[in-house]
């Protein structure tokens, strides 16, 4: 199972950074697209829809509200609002996994309905940060933002393997430990201060550039518990089974849910494109 996670994260990987490097944006932005749209279907299963019927309106409904949103992408007060909103709205989500891993397990939403809005808030603005981000500042940081977390997700997974002892909320997903999130921390302070030094921040731009990373890494592991709530109050292991050694798509970007708009409003209010 390791081999195959391992072939699969290289592989996913790999065709990501040719796509971001090599791809024009339009093509760019239409994949990425399509990979939110069928984390939608993923996610109308969580929900609680059951016919295929029905998941294939939800992932419908959802595409249309990508291209909605794309339209509107270039109003310049949009990227702060969805940002802003999508902060709120990982708030509320910390709150949940909070009082969850209290025991309150009412505490999550139980309806399809609000569900399934609760998706199109954790889709579209991951999905717009990372359009903008490609937009507003490039390819590089785009690439940045994925490495980060691909490398907060290593140091975790090896640091909570060898080190793992205190779980990190084992009500919630007793897989991680707060062990593995130092390691996560550790590596990802590491690849952000090199980073900072490579792009000339210095200063007090550099500390905070380094601290953004640091919360964007905190968020990220924040959208993989929030989804192993919902996983877990549907009682399956893994969103689907499209990636071998993975699960699903969702299980794949769960962290890019909360890390991608978290990570916009920082570049945002750090205004580093006047620094670049």
């Amino acid at each position: 199972m390791l081999k195959a996670r391992i072939l699969t994260a290289v592989v996913l990987a790999t065709l990501m950074i040719v796509a971001i490097l090599q791809l024009p944006p339009s093509w760019f932005t239409l994949i990425t697209g399509g990979v939110v749209v069928v984390s939608a279907w993923e996610w109308s299963r969580l929900a609680g829809w059951q016919t295929w019927l029905a998941q294939l309106a939800y992932a419908l409904i959802l595409g249309l509200g990508l291209w909605l949103t794309y339209q509107g992408a270039n109003w310049p007060p949009l990227a702060w609002l969805v940002s802003l909103a999508a902060l709120g709205w990982w708030m509320l989500a910390l709150f949940w996994v909070w009082r969850y891993q209290q025991g309150h397990f009412a505490v999550l939403p139980a309806t399809r309905e609000v569900k399934s809005l609760l998706g199109l808030l954790l889709l579209v603005p991951a999905w717009l940060a990372l359009y903008l981000i490609h937009l507003r500042y490039g390819s590089e940081w785009l690439l940045f933002l994925l490495v980060l977390i691909w490398t907060a997700d290593t140091g975790a997974f090896f640091a909570g393997r060898r080190w793992g002892k205190t779980k990190l909320a084992d009500k919630v997903s007793p897989g991680k430990s707060r062990e593995g999130v130092l390691g996560a921390l550790l590596m990802s302070l590491l690849l952000a201060g090199g980073y900072a030094v490579w792009q000339n921040l210095t200063g007090v731009y550099s500390l905070l550039f380094v601290l953004l990373c640091l919360l964007t890494v905190l968020a990220s592991i924040l959208g993989d518990l929030l989804e192993s709530l919902f996983k877990r109050q549907m009682g399956v292991k893994d969103s689907s089974q499209l990636l071998p050694g993975h699960g699903g798509i969702l299980d794949r970007i769960d962290s890019l849910t909360a890390a991608a708009p978290l990570f916009l409003l920082g570049l945002l209010a750090l205004h580093l494109e006047d620094k670049l």
